[in-house]
């Protein structure tokens, strides 16, 4: 037993007492919301950091990155296609009937590729890529952190974010770079067949006027959004898969999360992207 007020000048685990002397528990500075605010984003942060110097060290992990990468193709290309049809029939419609209205309808076709490939084909990458590849990421490494498999690779001197965590940002980026030309193909597509059979547009006028308003400029731009939008979504699922807990509804938690968060960054770095490319790429006029 400790005699009454010995406790209190027992050396905490920061090494200073509950009095303010050597020995205090140092306590957080806030609780709840603004402790999460603060701490989750630096963890964040910090598993990115981790994770761009594990990149540089050697062996890479290319079965993995293969066997990940081919795993994203297959359950995203399909929705990929599909979900960029509609988008490219939408814009068609769309800027089509406005177009008309302002008498300049042999403009359809540059009005709806450059409205594709600057924006709807990142978005729409980056939302496949994080729902379906960013998910099951996130459920993958989730499972195994409720195993105790990623201690017992620590425990045998085996780095997690380079055996795992690496080989799956590269694939989700490297995959991201071909879904964003394929939605910009299968866009433009659907544009021309919905223009030509459902306005009555002409074809020649449509595929004529490709170069009156894009640029290669605009092509270069959509991949680098792509590329960062698979880095961010295989970093966002990384993170909240090795940080689960609680069982099989902590992961379930965690890749609803991931979801969520994904996008809402997604949607940032896409707005800030877009912003430096207009600033400092200048724009064709008609």
């Amino acid at each position: 037993m400790t005699r009454a007020g010995e406790g209190a000048n027992q050396p905490g685990k920061f090494g200073r007492n509950r009095n303010g002397g050597p020995g205090a528990v140092l306590r957080p500075a806030a609780g709840g919301l603004a402790n999460v605010a603060v701490r989750e984003p630096g963890r964040f942060f910090a598993l990115c950091l981790d994770t761009f110097r594990a990149m540089f060290q050697r062996p890479l992990q290319w079965r993995e990155f293969i066997q990940q990468a081919w795993f994203i193709v297959s359950v995203t290309v399909v929705p990929t296609a599909l979900v960029a049809i509609p988008f490219g029939a939408i814009l068609s419609l769309q800027v089509g009937g406005l177009i008309r209205q302002l008498g300049a309808q042999s403009y359809t076709g540059a009005t709806a590729v450059t409205a594709i490939v600057r924006e709807a084909s990142p978005i729409v990458t980056a939302l496949l890529i994080a729902g379906a590849a960013g998910s099951a990421i996130c459920a993958d490494l989730g499972s195994r952190k409720i195993r105790e498999e990623i201690d017992a690779m620590e425990v045998l001197g085996i780095n997690p974010l380079h055996r795992l965590v690496v080989p799956r940002m590269l694939a989700c980026a490297f995959v991201g770079l071909f879904l964003n030309g394929l939605v910009s193909v299968v866009g433009i597509v659907g544009g021309y067949v919905f223009n030509v059979m459902v306005q009555g547009g002409t074809p020649g006028a449509y595929l004529a006027s490709f170069n009156a308003m894009a640029q290669l400029p605009d092509l270069y731009q959509a991949e680098i959004k792509a590329f960062v939008f698979g880095i961010t979504a295989g970093l966002v699922a990384a993170y909240k898969g090795l940080n689960a807990a609680g069982g099989p509804k902590g992961v379930g938690d965690a890749v609803n999360q991931t979801v969520v968060i994904t996008f809402m960054l997604l949607f940032v770095e896409n707005f800030l992207i877009s912003a430096l490319y207009f600033q400092f790429v200048p724009q064709k006029g008609m």
